[in-house]
């Protein structure tokens, strides 16, 4: 796994996205003061989580925003983005199940972003992920925020400065130790919980004790009473039972009669109904068809009648016609005749004329009519005068047409006549046979009348029985109601396991007499008497928290035993973890003397220099007395470990790190830095100007040594040295532009010396 490129966009100084791409084993940064390059290595701090904004030289988020120059406006956010090699797949998640993000991939970026408002967002292959997951990310391949694979200046010197405990803490993270003492803390925790868990325990049973031996005492009560419970079960039983059976039984019994009688109810409900539907239909007195039979009859014979006086008037008009013809045969013929249909006619008139002058009420109308009816008449008179003469000798030669034209009329009302004639006496015959019929019906409506009320009393006496049924099934909900109270208060008598409610094991036969049932109730009572004077009501409750409490008592019993268990546990492990981790511990600071040595020897030309440990007691708490004190064996005694630096300067009697000079104090930090990470080699180490207290010649050493580390880890180096920048393979010069923000310029030496030859 290696770095392969950084990306900050607005962080700081560096206003434009910038790339740095780290693809050889030592880069260098350069630039004068103040031009950002330091901005680079806290980019790199900022993007791996670190959470301290002081160390990054701001006090809140919003420092580490771009604020700004006379050509460049401020930002309101700030992002960087860093690329890790992962073609050997070994990034993962840890113990965690982070499964919205896939690490199956050639590259691995991470990515922090803050805002003007204070909130970060943190992101792994460009999805937004938790800080925690950033953690373990990185934890999984021995990467920290602010571990000791990133030296910024003036760190190089904090490792001498720190006192012995520190300084052991700071050797355990660079030996990848922490995780033991995290999980020894967590024992510890654990084990303090344990240990206030079982206290709590014991007091609890303290407390339950007394509550114990009272219930065992009313427990004790209650045996006295348990005979006469399981006298009263044994009556419960066969009471209930028999009881329950008689319910049941008379339920049957009711619901098969209640149903025979609602079939008959309803048979004869349904026949009523029938009966009642001819009833409806025959209630109408006079029957519609003889109606419209008699309206017929009286049509017809107001036609006859109508025909009749037709046929009056036809011959009426032939006799006025034909008598003066014979008249004048028989008599002088010097009379004057006049026809009967010419007066009809004249008294037709005048009789209109007089309505109308009636209907009028005006007597000048009346005046003007009476006028008009003696000039009609007159005129009438003239008429009949001028044309007497002529219609004799006329009727004496032959006979008029209008009296052949009476005639010719007269025989198609005769035969009219007759055949209304003939219907009437057709309908008659209809009237009688519809009225004879209506008879009948009358006689079958007072037949079918009868057997209506006859099943109607029938059905109320069916309506009787069921409201007795009903009456019957009410009392039986009664007792069945009593029943279940009943069977309630001797389950809190003697329990519900002891009353048995089985209805079948009694029969119609084995019942018995209710006189019976009532004697065996009455026994029940007499002995729940008996029952409550000793005190057996409500033993169960007694008996039931007598049984929590022991049940709750053995359980904590058990609990002192597995807590027990579990402190043994703990404390073991506890052990096993010190163990390992001051073995390793001891094993690590073997390798870092080595190597320390090594490192030592070569900054300064010689001498020699180690770590050791140191075991410093610590002082027990005031509350113990001396007597306590002196009590303690000796591994009782707590005591911490601490790492002391030794050195031995060449050409030197110097052994004490206070006396070391500036320049030596660097060598040495830089000597034991550089050896704790050859331990534990961490995938790319950042030095951020640690050779600026050093001279050439130390420079060279120096120089010497980064190509050494380069072997085992990939460099990241910040110096204003040429020396050190000789030994890079790129170099990137940082600058101010004219822009106020930090600008990137690259050189790649094997490219640049092709170029020069």
């Amino acid at each position: 796994m290696t770095l392969k490129r950084i990306e900050l966009a607005g962080f700081k100084s560096f206003a434009k996205k910038t790339t740095l791409e780290f693809n050889t084993p030592v880069t260098a940064i350069v630039g004068p003061n103040g031009s950002g390059k330091s901005n680079v290595v806290e980019a790199i701090r900022f993007v791996l989580g670190e959470q301290s904004i002081k160390s990054l030289r701001g006090k809140a988020g919003v420092d580490l925003i771009f604020k700004g120059s006379k050509a460049l406006s401020s930002l309101s956010r700030a992002g960087v983005t860093i690329v890790f090699d992962n073609r050997d797949k070994i990034f993962t998640f840890g113990g965690s199940d982070q499964k919205n993000v896939s690490l199956d991939f050639d590259e691995v970026s991470l990515s922090r972003e803050v805002y003007s408002d204070g909130a970060n967002k943190y992101l792994i292959n460009n999805t937004e992920v938790r800080l925690k997951d950033i953690v373990e990310l990185l934890g999984s391949v021995h990467i920290g925020s602010s571990g000791h694979h990133i030296i910024s200046q003036g760190e190089a010197d904090r490792i001498l400065s720190a006192n012995a405990k520190d300084r052991r803490a700071m050797i355990e993270d660079a030996l990848g130790l922490k995780v033991y003492q995290y999980k020894i803390r967590e024992s510890e925790k654990k084990l303090e919980k344990t240990e206030q868990n079982m206290k709590e325990v014991q007091s609890l049973r303290r407390e339950i004790a007394p509550h114990i031996g009272f219930l065992k005492k009313q427990v004790e009560k209650l045996e006295k009473a348990r005979e006469m419970r399981t006298e009263l079960v044994g009556l419960y039983t066969n009471y209930f039972g028999k009881e329950l059976s008689y319910v049941r039984l008379e339920k049957a019994r009711l619901h098969q009669e209640k149903q025979k009688e609602q079939a008959a109810l309803s048979d004869l409900s349904h026949k009523v109904g029938k009966l009642e539907a001819g009833r409806t239909e025959t209630t109408n007195i006079e029957d519609p068809n003889i109606l419209n039979k008699e309206d017929a009859l009286k049509k017809l014979a107001e036609s006859r009648d109508e025909l009749s006086r037709k046929l009056g008037r036809l011959e009426g008009s032939i006799d006025a016609l034909t008598r003066p013809r014979a008249m004048l045969k028989k008599e002088d013929t010097g009379k004057q005749f006049v026809r009967l249909y010419d007066i009809e006619e004249m008294i037709h008139s005048i009789d209109g004329t007089i309505a109308s002058a009636l209907d009028s009420n005006n007597l000048m109308t009346v005046v003007e009519t009476l006028k008009t009816i003696r000039t009609s008449l007159k005129s009438f008179v003239e008429k009949q005068k001028g044309t007497s003469s002529q219609s004799t000798d006329e009727q004496e030669m032959e006979e008029p047409e209008e009296l052949k034209e009476l005639k010719n009329a007269l025989a198609p009302i005769k035969t009219e006549l007759s055949n209304i004639d003939q219907k009437t006496e057709s309908v008659r015959k209809e009237i009688d046979a519809l009225r004879l019929a209506r008879s009948n019906a009358e006689a079958n409506r007072r037949n079918n009348e009868r057997e209506y009320y006859e099943l109607v009393a029938k059905r109320s006496e069916y309506e009787g029985a069921l409201r007795m049924l009903s009456m019957q099934a009410e009392v039986l909900t009664k007792t069945e109601t009593d029943l279940a109270e009943e069977i309630k208060e001797a389950i809190v008598l003697v329990g519900r396991e002891g009353i048995v409610t089985d209805d079948k094991l009694f029969t119609k036969d084995t019942i018995g007499a209710r006189s019976e049932q009532e004697d065996l109730r009455k026994k029940i009572e007499r002995i729940k008497i008996k029952l409550e004077d000793s005190g057996g009501i409500g033993g169960n409750d007694v008996l039931k928290e007598y049984d929590e409490v022991t049940t709750r008592d053995q359980f904590l019993a058990r609990e002192l035993i597995d807590l027990a268990d579990s402190i043994k546990e703990l404390r073991a492990l506890i052990r096993d973890l010190k163990f390992k981790l001051d073995t390793e511990f001891k094993e690590g600071i073997e390798k870092i003397n080595k190597q320390f040595r090594d490192f030592f020897a070569l900054m300064f030309g010689g001498g020699s220099a180690f770590l050791s440990v140191v075991v410093e007691h610590k002082r027990p708490s005031k509350e113990n007395d001396e007597e306590e004190i002196s009590s303690l064996v000796e591994e009782d005694l707590q005591f911490e470990r601490g790492i002391e630096i030794n050195v031995s300067l060449p050409h030197k009697k110097v052994k004490d790190l206070h006396m070391l000079s500036g320049g030596e104090r660097s060598l040495t930090s830089i000597a034991l830095l550089f050896a704790m990470s050859q331990v534990n080699p961490p995938p790319f180490l950042v030095l951020d100007e640690t050779d600026a207290a050093l001279d050439e010649a130390n420079s060279r050493k120096y120089g010497n040594m980064i190509e050494s580390l380069s072997k085992y880890s990939q460099l990241v180096v910040v110096t204003h040295n040429r020396e050190t920048m000789s030994r890079a393979q790129v170099l990137y010069g940082v600058t101010i532009g004219a822009d106020g923000g930090s600008k990137l310029l690259s050189i790649k030496f094997d490219e640049a010396v092709q170029i020069a030859k």
